[in-house]
């Protein structure tokens, strides 16, 4: 299959286009320099210039391709609304493109992404074998960036990995090549409307994680109040107060999206990745 993949040399987008090549499919990866074209060439990618501004450009790919996996996303949260909207309308124009194909459309959800999401949905009853991925919340592997790094930070200039109270709100994790193996086999086999949850770790208590990260910086892990959590933790305070397991109902989604596609984690878990040393080095 012939795949157009966009953010397709982003964190997620690169482990995605090699399970893909790996797998036996060709891709076409949106980027916009020379230097990421080179690294989707090295991968055994062609390279398509543009941005999610671009279109026509998005347009005529989706139309060439026999699939699209939509990773590409504008992590501007001064402007949160915007990005929706420029998600949107990519969304449309690809979606529109494949109208009447029945080709695979996959997409990743995003917070408040719930317009962005009915689009999606929506060309499902027009043709399309549209699904969303939704991806836990620490999607983990080395070159990390996400939540989990920032609690090391935090940790590293206070002197303490903090958690909540007793700690045991629990966070969902997958590891990145677990996820990339996830959106290929979406790809191949998820039916029309699905919507699927990547999570190789159903729930981890925070308290589980400030210990590992304590115990690799070696500061101690501490519990603080919800009160202190967003002096300690910024904008991330009423993440790490939630249940996340619990709030989205994790564990049955994850195991649905594991039936359903025969999708079985096999990579290090969160607890297990942090154990590597590699997010202290």
């Amino acid at each position: 299959m012939h795949v157009l993949v966009t953010g397709a040399t982003g964190y997620v987008g690169s482990a995605v286009v090699r399970e893909l090549i790996g797998a036996g499919h060709t891709v076409t990866g949106l980027c916009r320099s020379e230097e990421k074209a080179a690294g989707l060439k090295a991968a055994g990618a062609e390279a398509l210039y543009g941005t999610l501004d671009d279109l026509d450009t998005l347009r005529s790919g989706a139309a060439a391709a026999d699939g699209v996996i939509h990773l590409a996303f504008t992590n501007d949260f001064s402007d949160f609304e915007g990005a929706l909207a420029l998600d949107l309308r990519a969304v449309e124009v690809m979606g529109a493109a494949l109208e009447g194909s029945g080709k695979p459309f996959i997409t990743t959800a995003h917070a408040n992404g719930h317009a962005v999401d009915h689009a999606v949905l929506a060309t499902a009853e027009r043709g399309v074998r549209a699904s969303i991925v939704s991806l836990a919340p620490s999607v983990h592997g080395e070159g990390d960036r996400g939540f989990v790094p920032m609690m090391i930070n935090i940790a590293r200039a206070k002197g303490f990995a903090a958690y909540i109270g007793e700690g045991t709100n629990r966070w969902p994790a997958v590891h990145r090549l677990d996820a990339a193996v996830l959106y290929r086999l979406a790809l191949e086999s998820a039916p029309a409307g699905s919507r699927l949850l990547g999570a190789g770790d159903e729930g981890i208590p925070l308290r589980e994680i400030a210990s590992v990260i304590g115990r690799q910086l070696n500061v101690p892990a501490v519990s603080i109040t919800s009160e202190e959590a967003a002096d300690h933790f910024g904008f991330l305070g009423p993440i790490a107060a939630f249940d996340i397991t619990s709030l989205y109902n994790t564990a049955q989604a994850s195991r649905a999206t594991r039936e359903l596609l025969g999708w079985e984690p096999k990579q290090p878990g969160l607890i297990a990745d942090l154990e590597e040393g590699h997010y202290f080095a």
